[in-house]
């Protein structure tokens, strides 16, 4: 029967006072600022809230048993984890079982904050990352919007706040410790609120009052058992055929629930945050780890599936999992020195048979620096490349059967070097050719400058590149010569302007270029910059032939005959290396 379990505000309390926690069986929070968005508004509507499912704990037992706390300031890269509890000791606790995701929300939208990473900046950079609070615009429009929502809850800084003169942005987090009825109205009179825009403030702002200090939204079911083993059968029963996170999330709920010797979950989020530290920084996920463990435990399927969940396969994992940690560890800083990062790594599971093969070989601590693997650096390289700039999508649809088959291959041929021709041969039989037709080398040579494919092909194109330094993909002629009104005003027709423009933007114009000199050479014409850059013409010339810019014109009047031109040395340049059967590995 389900019970009564009053208001948000009074669950919110339980949560800060630690009566409500979350149990090691548990999901990540991976709701997006929008979601949370759009539960607030469902809740000022009056949707049904959904039921709860808790597991009393009683205090007896409760220090057999690891806790988390709920997320309250979600950081992207710092604090995307439930922090963990201390030992409890006599002491009764509520664990969620059922609405983990919904509390949580509640509690960073009501408590808490978000912040999440902005496109086109840097992992590893602090501004990345900016603290955002939910507000709740008290003069929006009461009609709803294409989606349905009638009240506009947004996560905003100060600074968007603002900039945003014609909203009246309020703090959510501030309605728990506000008062109905006329100290609201005076708070909100004292904001300069008047006349229409004041009734309509006080209406909405009343019914967020009410909906979370007023009506009694919570409902729950209530697990009294004290046996682990039946509350985990309920959790993966209530998870099983959830978002597309469950069955990773269950895996470690499973790892967590039965690891000896280990703390699976801390473990995992640390070697998560460890691998994303990497060089500039990676996006790498929990569910990337744990398919790692699946893969390199040699667990026989790969698959996030219920039935690959055993005792026996999660302490095949525990007890391999130092050596599985290293060679993780040792995959991504060997992709990092190929000048790859989240930006730029198109699949993820790409990493997988490279980091099967370290493991197998127990590749040393050296591996990526000592110039005896080079050779071995070197094969992993082009066949890592190649999987990734492929428009097809090496990665994608029977991702399982492939990675076990490349296991296989790795097992059987890769004792002392990387197997690349086998892996290819494998690859081949099952429509994942690496080898390009002349019509996929003429989609690479139209990539534009930010496709995540562009970086690795071109590092592929200049293998003389340092990648160990920070690389730039570099516009050779400035795409800031290339607006319609620059080259209208040098006399070049709007037909030509968007033909350069367009052009200026994909592969024949692009090259790497270490990050400092980028930074320096900004909008200066390629020609004066060689100049400046290398004044002599030994120099100039060595750089325009390993970098196949042929001629540099001195402006733009020449830049569609240097397109065509590079254009044509970049084709010949891509067939040697991908094209037919005896294309460089």
């Amino acid at each position: 029967m389900y019970k009564p379990g009053g208001t948000i505000a009074e669950a919110l309390g339980r949560i800060q006072t630690k009566s409500y926690v979350l149990p090691a069986i548990q999901r990540e929070f991976v709701w997006k600022p929008e979601q949370i968005e759009r539960l607030f508004d469902s809740l000022m509507q009056g949707y049904p809230f959904g039921t709860f499912l808790f597991w009393k704990i009683e205090a007896a037992t409760s220090a057999k048993f690891k806790f988390y706390d709920f997320v309250l300031n979600y950081h992207q890269r710092d604090a995307a984890h439930c922090p963990e509890l201390p030992k409890l000791h006599q002491q009764s606790v509520t664990a969620v079982l059922d609405g983990q995701q919904r509390l949580t929300a509640l509690n960073i939208g009501l408590r808490g904050s978000m912040a999440i990473k902005q496109p086109n900046k840097w992992w590893t950079n602090p501004d990345a990352f900016p603290v955002r609070t939910l507000r709740l615009d008290l003069l929006s429009s009461a009609s709803p919007d294409e989606d349905g929502a009638r009240y506009r809850f947004k996560f905003l800084d100060d600074a968007q706040v603002a900039r945003d003169e014609t909203a009246h942005w309020f703090p959510v987090p501030e309605i728990l410790g506000m008062k109905d009825g006329p100290a609201m109205l005076t708070a909100l009179i004292k904001q300069g609120l008047e006349g229409a825009s004041l009734e309509q403030a006080y209406a909405i702002l009343d019914r967020l009052y009410r909906v979370v200090n007023s009506f009694n939204l919570i409902n729950y079911y209530e697990e009294e058992t004290q046996d682990l083993e039946r509350v985990l059968n309920i959790f993966i029963r209530l998870n099983s055929g959830g978002t597309i996170l469950s069955y990773s999330d269950l895996l470690l709920s499973i790892a967590v629930a039965q690891w000896k010797q280990v703390d699976a979950r801390a473990e995992i989020h640390k070697l998560v945050d460890e691998l994303n530290r990497i060089g500039t920084g990676f996006a790498l996920s929990q569910d990337f780890v744990l398919k790692a463990g699946l893969m390199l435990a040699d667990i026989a399927s790969v698959g996030f599936k219920v039935e690959n969940f055993t005792t026996t396969n999660m302490l095949a994992l525990e007890s391999n999992w130092p050596a599985i940690r290293a060679a993780l560890v040792r995959t991504v800083e060997l992709a990092a020195s190929f000048g790859l990062n989240g930006q730029t790594l198109k699949a993820d599971s790409s990493l997988l048979p490279i980091a099967y093969y370290l493991y197998k070989r127990g590749a040393p601590s050296n591996y990526v620096t000592h110039s005896q693997f080079a050779e071995d650096r070197s094969a992993i390289r082009g066949w890592l490349v190649r999987s990734i700039v492929k428009a097809s999508g090496i990665w994608g649809s029977g991702l399982d059967t492939l990675l076990t088959a490349l296991r296989e291959v790795i097992q059987t041929s890769g004792a002392a070097a990387f197997p690349v021709d086998q892996l290819r041969q494998v690859m081949s039989q099952r429509g994942k050719s690496l080898t390009f037709e002349p019509a996929e080398i003429e989609d690479l040579l139209h990539l534009e400058y930010g496709d995540k494919r562009t970086f690795p092909l071109l590092s592929l194109l200049f293998p003389f590149v340092d990648l160990r330094n920070q690389f730039h993909v570099d516009h050779v002629f400035p795409i800031s010569r290339f607006t319609a009104a620059k080259l209208q005003r040098q006399g070049f027709s709007d037909a030509q302007a968007e033909l350069m423009a367009r052009h200026a933007d994909t592969l024949p114009n692009l090259q790497l270029l270490d990050g400092a000199i980028n930074n320096e050479k900004r909008a200066t014409l390629p020609a004066a910059w060689l100049n400046a850059h290398l004044p002599d013409a030994v120099g100039q010339q060595h750089y325009c032939t390993n970098h196949e810019l042929g001629s540099v014109p001195a402006d733009l009047d020449a830049f569609e005959a240097f397109y065509t031109a590079r254009q044509d040395r970049l084709r010949v340049r891509l067939t040697a290396l991908l094209g037919g059967t005896n294309a460089s590995p």
